[in-house]
């Protein structure tokens, strides 16, 4: 057990350091390859029926096949030597998480709207949001940014460490195989409404903990953070948790919404169509620029706190 939380430690270590290496093959992006491998064969036009079964096969493909390569890659390492097994744990933990590609290119959002243009501001936005950003102003191009760190900070930081702490880089590349499939094709339209039905439900459950465990670690970093409003987090936070149609994205969202004292979501688009959202928080101040930047900062809090409270839990199992 120590030699995996050490891997652990090493993984959580590597990603605040290093985050995705530019230029190598990222395991998640080739994931992502095989599943649009999997969608050209299997997806077929009117067959709602079938397609729906085709996405149900397409999840059990997908989850086996990542499953299956993650044990083979670790057995390998640890059948040569364990410090080699060690490392090869080490670098595929730091590859679950996701903390500093967040920070990293919301970032470049923050500074193409300081340094640059509006356009280069939402071609830097539409690399990590699924809606549509071509007519955002910069209010909406700041909002649907913190948007995404906000849940984010569940689906791409707390929820993979909870996973890999749980059951080690396996579980936590079963978790982004099926985080990824809904990204991919968990969407409520003409093409996936029925093939990625499968893919959008797998990914509510894997996450419905999760997105809880790191509402309730984002609200303890706002009381943390001098920028923040700890009051205002946890109040927008048992209001508001439960106004978007997934049942897990509004959890981080109120929190950060609340912490930031700024209102969030609203009507977005989505592949030409607008799609009808509540509003999450109250408009205490308007959204300025440096919100991106607060909004990372209370991801990296809210990810501290998660890990001390690993820590101190191994802590207490060993003793015990």
């Amino acid at each position: 057990m120590i030699y995996h939380f050490y891997a652990f430690i090493s993984g959580f270590i590597i990603d605040q350091l290093i985050g995705d290496p530019v230029g190598m093959p990222h395991p998640i992006r080739l994931i992502g390859n095989f599943i649009s491998f999997l969608e050209s064969r299997l997806l077929k036009d009117k067959d709602d029926t079938g397609n729906r079964i085709r996405g149900i096969l397409l999840c059990i493909i997908v989850i086996i096949f990542t499953a299956a390569i993650t044990v083979l890659i670790l057995f390998g390492a640890y059948s040569i030597n364990i410090y080699l097994g060690v490392a090869a744990e080490a670098v595929l933990t730091g590859y679950t998480l996701a903390a500093k590609s967040l920070r990293v290119e919301s970032m470049k959002v923050f500074y193409a709207l300081n340094n640059s243009t509006i356009e280069d501001a939402i071609d830097k936005l539409s690399m990590i949001v699924g809606r549509d950003t071509a007519r955002l102003d910069e209010k909406g191009i700041i909002k649907a940014a913190v948007e995404t760190v906000a849940e984010n900070t569940s689906d791409g930081v707390i929820a993979p460490l909870l996973y890999v702490f749980l059951g080690g880089p396996v579980l936590g590349f079963v978790y982004k195989a099926i985080n990824t499939m809904d990204s991919m094709i968990g969407y409520h339209n003409d093409r996936y409404e029925y093939f990625g039905r499968a893919a959008a439900r797998l990914d509510d459950a894997a996450n419905f903990i999760p997105s809880r465990v790191s509402a309730l670690f984002m609200v303890a970093a706002a009381f943390l953070g001098k920028e923040f409003s700890g009051r205002d987090a946890l109040r927008i936070f048992l209001r508001d948790r439960n106004k978007h149609k997934s049942p897990n994205a509004a959890q981080t969202e109120s929190v950060c919404a609340g912490a930031l004292r700024v209102r969030l979501a609203g009507d977005a688009v989505y592949f030409g169509k607008i799609v009808k959202k509540p509003y999450i928080g109250d408009d205490l101040r308007p959204v300025e620029r440096d919100d991106i930047k607060r909004a990372c900062h209370l991801m990296y809090l809210t990810e501290y706190l998660c890990l001390a409270f690993l820590i101190v839990l191994v802590f207490i199992i060993r003793v015990l």
